[in-house]
């Protein structure tokens, strides 16, 4: 089965006539014999679009029911059982009702799609995912329901449904978009003049982008390689020479003259040989953002051609180069980059930009060092000191035997020897040292450097360009084999570094270890400053530099906040550059760390905020609850005109006192969880016989439970707590147990296992669910539903906190047959038995 075609009619705002549109091309195909359904429809009440529905078969809508009320929507399983060739279904952005299959229309068009049938659809601009920041900043009002650009861009076709502002308000005014009494204000508010010619460009705008997107196919599918001049995209070739930023301005001004898209394009050197000084290009790259164009950078040998290629690649149909002021020497040596661009060209337009400001690109190359160290200098000048006299010698005791070809062979290979040890200058030094000797001592005439035949005269030039030349290529491998080392020392210090920067929490000290260790830098730290002083936010070294002044600095920044400071021997141009991208590296580090550092003060207030809510939700009631009942039996006895008898007065009296001494638990609870909360418990541990901390726990009770059961005896060792929050903890846990678990036994022992001591309060209530035990540890939770007025939550949550300040640990498990065991351990005294 062939998927459907969806075709959209796109338009500004409400009323352009998007729905008429989509009406009359389903009237027209089914003028044509095709088997056409309105799937849903939204008149909005307005008569002239009910009329437009001619005689097209409407599919019955599906009623559902939500909060006491019903609503219509599309009835998708009819449509499929219908399976019409083409369904007409209105507002592709609207949301189903809760209870549909899907939560989007978009996605029941999907579905029909899917089902071979097509969709003529509607959608305004403003409900595309992409622009609902725009709209709500144009219009002030925030679009609930949105679509997926791509849903819409994948369509087979797309028309734009277009109305000026004037015409759309001059409907709007004559009754043809809302009813009577919304005129005004709609008119004064969204159907702004202003509002509708920004939609409309948004909506223009989207669909030419859409266009572009069917031409670049199109020319690839099709080969063509030419720029169709649909739309002018200028490229401005950026050197990062002085003086550069006269050429991009100078692209900026023409491509806003033309409308067009500016690209700025670098062309870095494939073989790494020249590398543009920093600052200017920097700052170029920022003007180039500025004026609103993109940066590229493309690699390439031949700068002519990379920029063309560029700009032949990109479809540009002008191309901005600077013409630099270079002596008649240099273009004669080493060409002109403006003239190749004309020649390479084809239909592009070429603009070049002149000025007295203009100069050759600064660039600086790298040291060509020898490759080898120095050491292999001298031991290759050592060999040549030896070797030669000794090849002399044998050569001379042979005599005629030698033939002279065979003399220069031996010294050739002798002289790549010494080269491949000691580098250029050596070997040079060694193959004109050979080319004497042999033609004073081999060369007819001999003992002179007179040479007699033009063939020796040939073999000794020969030989010495070889010798020079394999001199010259060993001592160019041995430096590429270093750069290329030196390479891939730098990728994996770079890759280790991005290593840090995702797997360490706090990749910043990391990233600064790493740079110190790749440069050999004595010290490294990263600054920031503060009211006009700097602090160190990282270190690496010693002595940590402290202020920019201590070493070379670099700004990680753009105002200069934050700097990278290094110590160390005197940097090249490769590693300063090298260091730039460490120092990008560093500067993401330390955003991390500050995004990290505002996320916990961000969680911190968030966890503040939530538990202020849950207090205030928790204890809304409980507060008022025992305030109520003491109220009332206050007022009760203070009647006037009544008599109560002793035991109703006593009654009475004992609902005050119990209500009292709720109250004064639930806010000494309060207390304690909030100095909990805020780090502030203090602890003041002893060693304290653990029998009289359960029976003053249970004294502090008001009305003790009858149903406890304590066997906690003398010989319990001493436990080293705080006597006081221990004594609070015991008498949470119990009340807990005795509230849960009514006319049932609650048991409380003691016993010592290992180096600890356990205190086990059990009860044979309901229990709780094992992965309900770390919630309920949590302050202001309740088991299940209970109903307020039986506690806000915080007994064992407190319980909890102080166990754990005093080095415990409280755990819940099942008690067997039914009921929760809590089990308080804790640390033994260093005394042991009482």
């Amino acid at each position: 089965m062939s998927r459907g075609t969806l075709r959209v009619y796109l338009g500004a705002a409400p009323g352009v006539g998007k729905t008429f549109a989509m009406l009359n091309e389903g009237f027209r195909r089914d003028d044509r014999g095709a088997d056409v359904v309105v799937g849903y429809l939204e008149t909005h009440g307005r008569a002239n679009t009910a009329a437009q529905v001619r005689n097209l078969e409407i599919i019955p809508r599906r009623v559902m029911g939500h909060r006491d009320a019903t609503f219509e929507e599309m009835d998708l399983d009819a449509i499929l059982a219908r399976k019409p060739e083409i369904a007409l279904v209105d507002e592709l952005a609207h949301t189903n009702m809760v209870g549909s299959r899907h939560d989007k229309r978009w996605q029941d068009i999907e579905e029909l799609l899917e089902a071979g049938i097509d969709v003529i659809t509607t959608v305004n601009i403003q409900h595309l995912e992409s622009l609902n920041d725009v709209v709500q900043r144009i219009t002030g009002i925030v679009q609930r329901e949105t679509v997926p650009d791509a849903v819409v861009r994948n369509a087979d076709q797309i028309e734009l449904v277009d109305m000026s502002p004037e015409a759309l308000r001059r409907r709007m005014a004559h009754g043809n978009i809302y009813p009577a009494e919304r005129i005004d204000a709609a008119l004064g508010n969204y159907f702004r003049t202003g509002n509708l010619g920004a939609l409309r460009e948004l909506a223009l705008l989207w669909v030419a982008d859409r266009v572009e997107d069917s031409l670049h196919d199109y020319l690839v599918s099709h080969g063509i390689a030419d720029a169709w001049e649909t739309r002018e995209r200028i490229v401005v070739a950026i050197t990062g020479a002085p003086g550069g930023d006269t050429v991009i301005r100078r692209a900026a001004r023409l491509a806003g003259r033309a409308r067009a898209d500016l690209l700025g394009v670098r062309v870095v050197p494939a073989d790494g040989l020249a590398v543009s000084t920093g600052a200017d290009l920097d700052a170029q790259r920022q003007l180039l953002s500025e004026v609103g164009g993109a940066y590229h950078e493309v690699v390439g040998n031949e700068v002519a051609l990379a920029l063309v290629d560029f700009a032949h690649t990109e479809k540009a149909t002008q191309l901005v180069v600077g013409a630099s002021r270079r002596s008649r020497w240099v273009h004669i040596f080493q060409g002109s980059v403006v003239s190749q661009v004309l020649r390479k060209a084809g239909l592009l337009d070429v603009h070049i930009i002149s000025s007295n400001e203009l100069a050759a690109p600064r660039v600086a190359l790298k040291r060509h060092h020898s490759g080898t160290s120095g050491r292999r200098r001298v031991s290759g000048v050592l060999l040549g000191v030896v070797s030669m006299p000794a090849l002399t010698a044998i050569g001379l005791h042979a005599g005629e035997r030698v033939s002279l070809p065979t003399v220069l062979l031996l010294a050739l290979a002798l002289v790549v020897a010494i080269a491949a040890i000691g580098g250029t200058a050596v070997g040079v030094v060694a193959a004109l040292s050979a080319f004497l000797i042999t033609n004073w001592y081999f060369v007819p005439p001999v003992h002179t450097f007179t040479v007699s035949g033009p063939q020796n005269l040939v073999a000794l030039v020969v030989f010495v360009a070889v010798s020079a030349t394999v001199s010259v290529l060993v001592d160019r491998s041995a430096r590429r084999s270093g750069e290329a080392l030196r390479a891939r020392a730098e990728a994996e210090a770079l890759a280790r570094t991005t290593a840090t920067l995702v797997g360490e929490a706090d990749p910043l000290v990391g990233v600064l270890a790493q740079i110190r260790a790749v440069f050999d830098f004595t010290a490294a730290s990263v600054l920031s400053r503060h009211d006009g002083e700097w602090l160190v936010e990282a270190g690496a070294g010693q002595p940590v530099p402290t202020d920019p002044s201590a070493g070379v600095a670099f700004a990680l920044q753009p105002d200069e906040s934050t700097m990278l400071v290094v110590v160390g021997e005197r940097m090249a141009g490769d590693d300063r550059r090298v260091l730039h991208i460490f120092a990008d590296q560093l500067a993401v580090a330390l955003s991390a760390r500050r995004m990290q550092r505002e996320a916990v003060e961000a969680e911190t207030v968030v966890e503040r905020d939530a538990l202020r809510t849950a207090m205030l939700q928790a204890v809304s009631h409980d507060l008022r609850t025992p305030l109520a009942s003491i109220k009332t039996s206050v007022t009760t006895l203070l009647q006037p005109g009544v008599e109560w008898s002793a035991p109703d007065r006593t009654e009475l009296l004992s609902t005050i006192d119990g209500e009292t001494d709720r109250l004064n638990r639930l806010v000494g609870n309060l207390l304690d969880m909030s100095r909990l909360q805020a780090g502030v418990l203090a602890i003041q541990a002893a060693d304290v016989a653990l029998e009289d901390v359960v029976g003053s726990a249970l004294a502090s009770l008001s009305h003790p439970p009858a149903q406890l059961h304590v066997d906690v005896h003398e010989s319990v060792p001493l436990v080293h707590v705080d006597a006081m929050l221990l004594e609070r903890a015991v008498a949470n846990v119990v009340s807990n147990a005795a509230q849960w678990s009514p006319g049932e036994q609650v048991d409380i022992s003691a016993g010592v296992v290992g180096q600890r001591v356990h205190l086990r309060v059990v009860d044979h209530g309901p229990g709780i669910p094992e992965m309900m035990r770390a919630r309920v540890l949590q302050p202001f939770q309740r088991l299940g539903d209970r109903p307020n007025g039986t506690g806000v939550g915080l007994g064992l949550a407190v319980a909890n906190g102080f166990v754990v300040a005093m080095a415990g640990e409280l755990q819940l498990d099942d008690t067997p047959g039914g009921g929760l065991t809590v089990t308080i351990d804790l640390p033994m005294s260093a005394c042991g038995v009482q």
